[in-house]
């Protein structure tokens, strides 16, 4: 199966969690027999922190602009099973016409849906969607499941969707040595988000405050100089992938927070939550609608809502955290690994081939 992705950046993590998903994605089907292609187009603040240069069994194509890599494209979707167009993709509407012309399967991977939900709700500028909506393409997929799968089919005419989660490739992520760098007794991992900091303050950082004697670690990119660190938080700017296995096996315990619009539309698991588990780190989460369809709170997680739960996780003990991890890490690699994700999205495509008639697809386009 040759897929064809026209998306936001593979080659950079920079700021972008999404770059090691599909990372693993790509690799575990090309370990399968499969071809990707990525389009990626290539900017100078991803190009500046690119940590990833070629796919496995497949093309990455680095590209200036639509105009000069129009005929590379159309000569990569000519002989594709299938082709997908995911959110940020800055070329979305120029590929979606020039993709919704070629014989192969059309999918659109929504990789944040409760923020693009967010901006339509607002009246805010979704450039990666076009007037017509979703409705011209096979399969929808969301990395956000429930009810935003009702509103990807209600307010943006998708006609089939379905949800693909986060996941994690334990062959980058695993247990690995602790190192003095990221020693913590609670770490935090991600880019500075707005709609994330108050449940950040009071999950991270007023428990820092609350036990000056224990050490605190934040990494990530594009936080303010305003930030309220204190003198026990330490600060790391972007952690390449490479070195998520160091951070997380460096803390005594890691926290997830979600983003607002993701937490108040559930099923939205971080893939930060499957990449500590696959490492073997106690997790702290904030709680949102359909989590324990992922981990069993209590058992494989510490569920936070404020500081003091915090500070109670992290009087627990090392065994008791220890066993939590243990089993976090034993649910990731029976159920949520990118060789999951990749067969759930190949069961998908031949489901949704299965119904994507010439006549459908004319009938929708004509409508």
């Amino acid at each position: 199966m040759k897929l064809v992705v026209f998306g936001l950046t593979i080659s950079s993590s920079w700021g972008n969690g999404h770059a090691t998903l599909w990372r693993g994605l790509c690799r575990a089907l090309a370990e399968d027999g499969h071809h990707v292609v990525f389009f990626e187009r290539d900017v100078s603040w991803y190009a500046g922190a690119r940590d990833y240069w070629e796919i496995p069994g497949g093309r990455l194509v680095l590209y200036r602009d639509w105009a000069g890599v129009h005929p590379d494209a159309k000569a990569e979707l000519d002989d594709a099973d299938a082709a997908m167009i995911t959110s940020y993709c800055p070329d979305a509407l120029f590929a979606g016409d020039l993709m919704l012309d070629a014989p192969a399967l059309h999918i659109f991977y929504d990789l944040d849906t409760p923020v693009t939900l967010g901006r339509l709700t607002r009246g805010e500028e979704v450039d990666y969607i076009g007037p017509r909506g979703l409705a011209d393409f096979d399969l929808v997929l969301s990395y956000t499941g429930g009810k935003a799968l009702d509103l990807l089919r209600d307010e943006l005419g998708a006609r089939n969707t379905a949800p693909l989660y986060g996941h994690v490739d334990p062959a980058v992520h695993s247990p690995v040595t602790a190192t003095d760098q990221y020693r913590s007794d609670l770490s935090y991992l991600g880019t500075y988000a707005a709609d994330r900091q108050l449940a950040l303050e009071s999950l991270f950082v007023e428990p820092a405050r609350s036990r000056p004697d224990l050490r605190f670690i934040i990494g990530g990119a594009q936080y303010p100089r305003d930030f309220p660190w204190s003198d026990n938080i330490f600060f790391v700017r972007h952690l390449p992938p490479s070195e998520h296995p160091a951070f997380f096996s460096s803390s005594r315990l890691t926290v997830n927070i979600t983003r607002r619009d993701m937490a108040e539309m559930g099923w939205c698991p971080s893939g930060r939550l499957f990449e500590a588990a696959a490492c073997g780190t106690p997790m702290i989460t904030d709680s949102w609608d359909g989590l324990d369809s992922f981990f069993e709170p209590g058992a494989e997680l510490v569920l936070a809502s404020s500081s003091d739960d915090v500070l109670a996780a992290l009087e627990r003990s090392d065994a008791e955290l220890r066993h939590m991890a243990r089993q976090a890490r034993e649910r990731v690699l029976a159920e949520h690994t990118s060789v999951h994700r990749a067969r759930a999205l190949l069961d998908l495509m031949q489901t949704a081939r299965a119904g994507a008639s010439a006549g459908v697809r004319s009938e929708a386009r004509a409508a």
